[in-house]
């Protein structure tokens, strides 16, 4: 969600060189991160780790503000989780023996325990809004339909379920904290459903193609290789991105990103619910 929704700047990465004004908010994301430690291990700045940078901004901001501050600034905050992808998608792509050495639910429990685990430490430490968005249909991205060549172009149904597993899973997650923590709000976007609806039917939403991504190679431009500046080097780029639904072979469009962040602000319940963003940054 662009935080220009809620009126406010764009927030600077916690680890930016120097930078210490957290009035507005703190950015402890990591491009590849997962919930899990291994994903991307060495290259990234996994959940728990980010984590431990949130509880030293706490401390940072006590010796600062002073307690009572602190806990205000806390317990108003909004705090924005979106992980999990990559937990699936690298190990699919790079691993597979790792998710074959777990059934479907071993494997989503782990995802999702970590998961919870960081939601109530940040609990604890006064957190009480949260908002999430649940993962796509996996099987259905540009890379997956590309990989998966027994069937070529139809979506991969392990990784779609996959997808299904951990969304109902959070879902119960969320729904269990809130009857159990005392305050505990949050807001869950179906990026899932969004997705999918733009995918099957891109026209209705703005778009030519919902399969096919603007940037990348081979079938449905879904090897990996935009920019150049990996193993394969030769890529093709379409000459509108706005048409796609996808821009490379996982991420959507800016065009499609825009349309999500407004179903985050303010969507309607079948999306967006219990509350939505807007309804939680408004909860006193």
């Amino acid at each position: 969600m662009s935080p220009e929704f809620a009126k406010l700047p764009l927030i600077t990465p916690y680890l930016y060189p120097g930078y210490h004004e957290y009035a507005a908010g703190a950015n402890f994301a990591s491009a590849g991160a997962g919930a899990l430690a291994e994903t991307h291990q060495g290259l990234v700045i996994d959940l728990k780790t980010q984590l431990s940078y949130f509880k030293n901004l706490k401390k940072h901001l006590k010796n600062k503000l002073g307690d009572a501050e602190t806990k205000t600034l806390l317990f108003r905050a909004v705090y924005l989780i979106n992980i999990g992808t990559n937990d699936y998608m690298v190990p699919f792509t790079r691993n597979p023996s790792l998710l074959q050495s777990y059934s479907q639910e071993e494997y989503t429990d782990m995802v999702i325990g970590n998961l919870t685990f960081v939601i109530k430490e940040i609990y604890k430490k006064g957190g009480r809004k949260f908002g999430f968005l649940n993962i796509a249909p996996l099987g259905c991205l540009p890379l997956a339909r590309a990989l998966n060549t027994g069937n070529a172009g139809a979506c991969k149904q392990e990784l779609t379920a996959l997808a299904k597993l951990h969304n109902k899973a959070l879902f119960e997650v969320l729904q269990k904290l809130e009857n159990n923590l005392n305050g505990f709000k949050y807001s869950i976007a179906d990026a899932y459903t969004s997705i999918s609806e733009r995918i099957n039917n891109p026209l209705k939403y703005g778009f030519k193609e919902g399969n096919i991504a603007c940037c990348g190679i081979g079938p449905y431009k879904g090897i990996n290789s935009c920019g150049g500046k990996r193993s394969v080097k030769e890529y093709e780029l379409c000459e509108n991105a706005s048409e796609y639904v996808f821009f490379d072979t996982v991420h959507p469009s800016e065009k499609a990103n825009k349309q999500f962040a407004e179903l985050m602000w303010n969507g309607t319940p079948n999306i967006t619910r219990p509350y939505n963003l807007k309804a939680l940054f408004e909860h006193k």
